[in-house]
């Protein structure tokens, strides 16, 4: 069973500016995996739909674009849900960067 993850990360580049950075710097999430992996994503409105395979595994993840802040839920399946918080603070530090 999936073990989602949930936060908000504030920004203040518009919902255009969110999607130019989310396009051009989602694939960089394989930078943090070691031994990389690969990244697919997909924009369904203001919502991109993205996952990351690595090591036998894929996390299914969404991040929908607000005006002020992007809503992010990160699904870890089956024994990664242990590594939620592991996970959730690395995401917590590096997203921000992206959105800068």
């Amino acid at each position: 069973m999936a073990q989602p993850i949930s936060l908000d990360i504030p920004h203040s580049l518009g919902k255009e500016g969110v999607r130019q950075r989310l396009d051009g710097g989602i694939s960089r999430i394989t930078e943090k995996i070691p031994g990389g992996g690969h990244v697919q994503h997909r924009w369904e409105g203001d919502t991109m739909h993205f996952t990351v395979s690595a090591m036998g595994q894929s996390v299914n993840s969404t991040a929908t674009v607000y005006a002020d802040k992007v809503h992010a839920v990160v699904d870890l399946p089956g024994f990664l849900g242990v590594f939620a918080g592991q996970v959730k603070a690395v995401i917590e530090r590096e997203a921000p960067k992206l959105l800068k």
